[in-house]
């Protein structure tokens, strides 16, 4: 397998600008994911490139990304339209490298971020993937991230740690998903919101490869 960096334009409200990607094209590819980094974190944190590396071992070609902010080399997210316009520029990049349709996924941020894009019709993927969906800061039940997710047509699929403090209580978030028109869940028995299991511990790498097998499954239509 090889990882190929490449340059994404990104246009923002105040220009074109680019940031970094990472392609990774399995042989005789069945699906083409673009999987975006946390908030916390860039394109090469080992959970992702140890997701990366296996979806691509399962026949799933991966495009990595980074946002705009890490790209500057800043920490906190900038505004959510800047968000917004890097996924419109990864579906473009993506039309051009590996024509057909495309599964947006991302951890929590990143896969917020392209529910967004999606609901607001600037990406338009042939699934979405969420991995840890932050529906609202731990703790703070009363502000959901929800409004929009009712609008997305295509499915959904919800990857969530059973412990998530991000989407606690779990009657607030079964009601969420219920209110998607075509979602589903894929539960980690145990998991945080990094999808760690407190007594089982497992490096970063590991843990992303362990959720390949349904990402596959789903990316692929099945």
């Amino acid at each position: 397998m090889t990882t190929e960096p490449v340059r994404i334009t990104v246009a923002l409200p105040t220009g074109d600008t680019e940031v970094s990607g990472l392609w990774s094209a399995a042989p005789h590819a069945e699906a083409a994911v673009a999987l975006a980094h946390g908030a916390g974190a860039g394109m090469e944190h080992p959970f992702l490139a140890g997701l990366a590396d296996a979806l691509v071992t399962q026949g799933v070609s991966v495009l990595r990304f980074v946002f705009p902010y890490v790209e500057a080399g800043r920490r906190m997210p900038g505004p959510a339209p800047h968000a917004v316009a890097t996924w419109g520029g990864v579906a473009t990049w993506l039309e051009a490298a590996a024509p057909g349709p495309f599964v947006a996924a991302g951890k929590s941020y990143g896969g917020r971020m392209a529910s967004v894009a999606a609901a607001e019709g600037v990406i338009a993927p042939a699934r979405l993937v969420y991995l840890g969906y932050p529906l609202h800061p731990p703790g703070r039940p009363e502000k959901p991230r929800r409004e929009h997710l009712p609008a997305i047509v295509v499915p959904q699929l919800f990857v969530e740690g059973e412990n998530d403090p991000f989407i606690a209580p779990r009657e607030q978030f079964d009601e969420v998903v219920a209110s998607c028109q075509d979602a589903r869940v894929h539960w980690v028995a145990g998991g945080n919101h990094s999808f760690e299991v407190k007594g089982a511990r497992r490096p970063a790498d590991a843990i992303g490869a362990a959720l390949a097998p349904a990402v596959a499954e789903f990316a692929r239509g099945r």
